[in-house]
């Protein structure tokens, strides 16, 4: 094991790009090699310092993870949901990393899902899928399609064993138990079967990672008879392809960031021609649910926060309005059943369910009663029910499964997740904990909200110490969320912060539109503003606080320690995306064209190219006094290459050589990071370690 710094091999020859009349140095773009043994060689460096440097943490690591495995019930089963004829859930099995998915029958007079509380197997239940068993002997597993067929005959799934979310895609016939020889490497996620199981559709992408053709697989035929049924030429859009809940209809959804068209094609004659529901306009988004004799159609078209019109199912033509846009209450989906329309709206940072019933009734939302809260559908597949399955989760409210009864608009709780006890053999008490709301004061005047949560008695004289979590980015909303392994860090006297800064979709459409393209800085300035603001109002002080966030949000991580480094005393950037110019300068890489529409295209508008250099990390590391940075990637994550966090840090390293920096790369795993849970929380138990080492409160 090292004990010296890694430092990258000085042989190298910088690369140099002149955009718009600017030379762009990048003196480890020799880094992007994945296949390069010398590449390897550094990485494995970088892991081996970053053991060295963290292992006077190793008992307290072995602590945290005993706390994560002791308060989660390992042998578990979801609450199972019924189609058709069968209930189907998920178990897991104390020791095991993957979930065995199963069903059972329904049987004579049952309406209620059958229960484990303890997660043993149902009687009567047959195994579809045992994730164990499918990732024997290797080090990464992840499921991507897992679709039974309308008839319950089939199961189409599709396995990855590297992490870089390309899967294989087979069938399986559930009567009999066998794999059928249908076999179809390199697909996507999503599938959709014809109404009688004789056609399966699925999605493959291009050499840029963009997910650009559907296709239609005959059952029992080979791949090579496959027929392209849309293939999508503009590099800004990806496709998709799902079943309806109704069973009435396959579509194809093609979307961009900010455009969209839907094709659909009767479930009932797959080798039909699609018929487009609306041609893309620039500009326009909108998704289609099946709803009897017309389809639904949720949209932006002169609505900001979208609204909610119709269209025949049998000759798509003109929308007609059903819900009108209301300024700041954004719908986010609709889900239709036979007697019920069910909206997903977001409003005041908040989401919530809207009910409306179809034939007469009241329009009413459910009402829940934190102040603070999340709640979602849960998997409802079928059409005609009376009940809705949705879920629910606070920062102190443990995951929790209801049933709604559309009639009586009454709750039943059928499940929370259990919470065991910690160390100290103590059960989990929600009332030990408070959750609040703050709103910091960004530097145009705009209030953004914080939600926070910790223990009760923890002190409000800035000696706290805080960790503060971001994204910011594609409209998506850090809504609150339960996490056992927090619990860790709670228990110590932490504080937990969510940053909602703009660039995500809590306050609406607009709060997104502000933290994109030339306005992306405010995402940055905002999480600054919320941070400061934490330090001001006494729940935490610079010195006692760790910044967190991943992917974009690990932008989100570089940007700030450039702007305000003094802020924080420790920054962890996940997967991040911190070279974000070099980039977005190559369209050959996965995902840039599609990306143009978030952050601006900086090879065709030199004010773009501009605004951007002046934000991305990597281009604006400087000679700077910066809190301890650890950052996490995995060789093989597609969206964000491994290459971007490692010439960051090793650009950091040469430029600001006092400070301490960590590079931590898994070497088989993909975006997501480690896939076995037990591999994850190992992974969470060193973040935390690291975290608590900064407020030194081992």
């Amino acid at each position: 094991m090292t004990t010296e710094t890694p430092v990258p091999a000085a042989k190298r020859v910088p690369t140099e790009r002149v955009h718009h009349g600017d030379t762009v140095v990048d003196e480890y773009a020799w880094l992007a090699t994945k296949d390069d043994p010398e590449t390897i060689s550094y990485l494995t460096a970088e892991n081996d310092w970053a053991a060295a440097r963290t292992t006077h943490l190793s008992g307290l690591r072995t602590e945290l993870f005993e706390e994560i495995r002791r308060r989660t019930q390992e042998t578990d089963l979801s609450v199972p949901t019924r189609k058709g004829g069968h209930w189907y859930y998920t178990r897991t099995v104390e020791g095991q990393q993957y979930g065995v998915h199963c069903r059972r029958e329904v049987r004579d007079g049952e309406t209620e899902p059958p229960i484990s509380a303890a997660g043993t197997p149902l009687d009567g239940e047959q195994v579809l899928l045992d994730g164990n068993l499918l990732a024997e002997g290797h080090d990464f597993f992840s499921l991507g399609a897992f679709d039974v067929s309308p008839d319950g005959r089939f199961l189409a799934y599709s396995t990855d064993f590297s992490g870089e979310e390309r899967f294989t895609l087979r069938i399986k016939d559930l009567d009999t138990g066998e794999p059928l020889p249908d076999e179809i490497p390199g697909t996507f996620y999503g599938t959709a079967w014809s109404i009688d199981a004789s056609v399966l559709f699925y999605v493959t992408v291009d050499e840029a990672w963009r997910p650009h053709r559907v296709w239609r697989h005959v059952i029992g035929t080979p791949a090579a008879d496959d027929v392209v049924v849309h293939a999508e030429d503009d590099e800004r859009f990806w496709v998709g392809v799902e079943l309806t809940r109704s069973e009435r209809f396959v579509l194809i959804d093609i979307a961009s960031k900010i455009t969209s068209e839907v094709l659909v094609i009767p479930a009932d004659n797959p080798t039909g021609e699609p018929a487009v529901i609306a041609v893309r306009r620039q500009g326009v988004e909108y998704s289609v649910e099946h709803h009897g004799h017309r389809f639904l159609i949720l949209h932006n078209d002169g609505a900001e926060d979208f609204a909610l019109a119709y269209t025949s199912a049998d000759a798509p033509g003109d929308w007609i309005s059903l819900i009108d846009h209301t300024p700041g209450t954004r719908l986010e989906s609709v889900d239709a059943f036979a007697d019920h329309l069910v909206i997903t709206v977001r409003s005041n940072g908040l989401t919530g369910l809207r009910v409306l019933p179809v034939g007469g009734g009241d329009t009413h939302d459910i009402e829940f009663p934190e102040p603070l809260h999340t709640v979602s559908l849960d998997t409802n597949p079928e059409y005609r029910t009376g009940r809705l399955r949705l879920r629910y989760t606070s920062l102190v409210t443990p995951d929790s499964v209801y049933d709604y009864d559309l009639a009586t608009r009454e709750m039943t709780l059928l499940r929370r997740r259990p919470v065991l006890p910690g160390p100290d053999d103590r059960a989990y008490q929600p009332e030990e904990y408070e959750q609040h709301r703050e709103w910091a004061m960004a530097d145009d005047g705009t209030k953004v909200p914080i939600s926070l949560v910790y223990r009760r008695g923890t002190p409000r004289d800035g000696s706290a110490p805080c960790v503060i979590y971001g994204y910011g980015s594609y409209e998506a909303s850090m809504d609150p969320w339960f996490s056992i392994g927090r619990l860790s860090l709670l228990n110590r006297g932490v504080i937990f912060a969510v940053a909602h800064i703009r660039g995500g979709g809590e306050l609406g459409r607009r709060w997104y539109d502000q933290g994109k393209m030339l306005a992306k800085k405010n995402t940055f300035t905002d999480f600054v503003a919320c941070a400061r603001h934490l330090a001001k109002a006494g729940w935490t002080a610079p010195d006692r606080l760790v910044a967190r966030g991943g992917s974009a949000g690990g932008l989100l991580m570089g940007a700030v320690a450039n702007l305000a480094p003094d802020a924080f005393s420790g920054i962890v950037a996940q997967v991040p995306f911190v070279d974000a110019l070099n980039t977005i300068l190559d369209p050959s890489l996965p995902l840039t064209v599609t990306e143009w529409e978030e952050w601006g295209n900086p090879l065709a508008d030199p004010e773009v190219y501009a605004y951007m250099k002046s934000y991305t990390p990597y281009e604006n590391v400087a000679a700077l006094n910066y809190p301890a940075i650890l950052a996490m990637t995995s060789l093989n994550d597609t969206r964000v290459l491994y290459h971007e966090p490692a010439k960051w840090i090793a650009r950091l390293r040469a430029v600001a050589p006092q400070g301490d920096y960590l590079l931590k790369t898994e070497m088989e795993a993909g975006h997501g990071g480690p896939s076995g849970r037990y591999d994850a929380w190992r992974e969470e138990a060193f973040v935390n370690a690291w975290t608590l080492d900064r407020f030194d409160r081992i």
